[in-house]
């Protein structure tokens, strides 16, 4: 494959595909796509094309075959780890799915709906609700990320532990390969064992085999209760037993359980307009606990309200409140979900999306809380996440007073630290941000060889031409 910059006459061709209306040509129109949320990855592109049809991704991938162009799909721009920011030559032409944002049908009684993969997760909430249905992808930025990007880097959010990752909510899709060829795989069967599975290569490859145009994803039942609680804890060991405690006695109805430090509430009443402090006395840790119930609110009610007072007379929880209202329960989350971007105006923030087994969560917490800080006296360790799944957001905030730049130069020297803390408690360095950029050479020397090979050759097998997402989980 080229590195070189396409030609006019090249660039040309692509354009034809679209239509001049629908292609992007002027650096200030193309600047939004080439820089990624937090700024660590700034890319360059001569090109964004928006292809109506899945017909006219097919023509771009074959010609970007035969041709040897970089293609880089791009759907809401909203990864963290660069896998969607095109490289720094400007060889790279990014493909945005953005006009294909059809939803395509909804089968109520089969709990299934087909989606384009452009499609924004908020729209496909919404219309799963009009029909008296629930999809239950929730993220931070669901109502500007694309289903195309969650499927493709597997994107797991708030309900992981009632409903799984991305993968576990698809059943089939639609994916153009680099060759132009299409795949129609938008089956609506749970039960298919017709072969090796393709689906799942797709999902989570983060763009580097196919674009995924289209997609087959579960829905479920609204729940007829719905109860939140934010309680304060002592530590992480007492939110671990009463996570134990919550598992036992709501079963399939806990469907979040989040975890979140002192300091992280302090960054989101400082930084976030409108949130504040549930609580009137401060305490190290705090959980945030939902339950959904099929029956009705009194259940939900009546297993909180179990579950809190049990926890009092444990001494697991120091104290308590229990929304009162949907809008009191939409701002227990929005703190949560706000902890992250709370963090930005507290300077240079090093961010680690790890996951460990859930019962070795508060042991790796004290480990690399000490190994941090030995490390970086001052450092402001602002680490939060989903319990339930064992998925922590290791977020390092500078010291106060400390200089940003020199602070972020020391962004592989902490992840060199939180990491191989992770691996030592049998974890994973990427739990749902993907690999992209940032992780690439990392997974390279964590992954036994026969991993990084057999990676190695699928990729040759779908893109033999490397024209797709290069450079992004594996260097090739």
């Amino acid at each position: 494959m080229s590195s070189s910059a396409p030609s006019s006459a090249l660039l040309d061709r692509f354009v034809a595909i679209v239509g001049e209306k629908h292609a992007l040509r002027e650096a200030s129109d193309i600047a939004p796509h080439l820089i990624e949320n937090r700024g660590l990855y700034h890319g360059a592109s001569p090109l964004l094309l928006k292809p109506g049809s899945v017909e006219e991704v097919s023509a771009i991938l074959k010609l970007a075959s035969e041709t040897g162009t970089a293609i880089v799909p791009q759907t809401g721009n909203t990864g963290l780890v660069g896998g969607q920011t095109p490289r720094e030559g400007g060889s790279d032409i990014i493909l945005s799915l953005e006009r294909m944002n059809r939803i395509r049908d909804i089968d109520p009684v089969g709990n299934t709906m087909v989606v384009d993969g452009g499609c924004i997760l908020a729209d496909v909430q919404k219309a799963a609700e009009e029909h008296g249905r629930m999809f239950p992808l929730s993220l931070g930025s669901e109502g500007s990320c694309r289903i195309a990007g969650n499927l493709s880097t597997n994107a797991g959010g708030t309900a992981v532990l009632a409903y799984g990752n991305t993968r576990q909510l698809c059943l089939g899709l639609e994916v153009v390969l680099p060759t132009g060829e299409i795949w129609n795989g938008l089956r609506r069967l749970k039960k298919d064992n017709t072969g090796y599975d393709l689906r799942d290569l797709f999902i989570g490859a983060e763009g580097t085999l196919g674009v995924i145009t289209g997609a087959v994803l579960k829905l479920f039942p609204q729940p007829l209760g719905h109860q939140v609680a934010f309680a304060g804890i002592q530590s992480t060991e007492d939110a671990l037993t009463l996570f134990k405690n919550a598992s036992s006695l709501c079963g399939p109805a806990l469907t979040g359980f989040e975890l979140m430090p002192r300091i992280g509430v302090e960054f989101t009443v400082r930084n976030i307009p409108g949130v504040r402090d549930p609580l009137e006395t401060v305490h190290p840790w705090y959980v945030l606990i939902d339950i959904s119930t099929s029956d009705s609110a009194e259940t939900a009610e009546r297993m909180i309200t179990t579950l809190l007072e049990q926890g009092y007379e444990a001494g697991l929880v120091q104290d308590a409140t229990i929304a009162s209202s949907e809008a009191q329960q939409k701002a227990l989350w929005h703190m949560r979900e706000s902890m992250s971007d709370a963090q930005k105006p507290e300077g240079g923030s090093i961010k680690h999306d790890v996951s460990v087994p859930v019962a070795q969560i508060p042991k790796f917490m004290h480990k690399a809380e000490t190994a941090v800080m030995a490390a970086m006296p001052g450092a402001r360790i602002c680490a939060f996440g989903h319990m339930g799944d064992g998925n922590i957001h290791y977020n390092i905030s500078q010291p106060v007073g400390a200089d940003k730049a020199e602070f972020i130069g020391r962004w592989r020297e902490m992840n060199k630290i939180v990491h191989g803390l992770v691996l030592q408690h049998g974890g994973s360095i990427s739990a749902e941000h993907g690999i992209g950029q940032l992780k690439r050479d990392e997974l390279a020397s964590i992954r036994p060889e026969i991993e990084m090979d057999l990676m190695r050759r699928i990729k040759m097998a779908f893109d033999p031409a490397g024209v797709m997402n290069p450079g992004k989980v594996l260097r090739v």
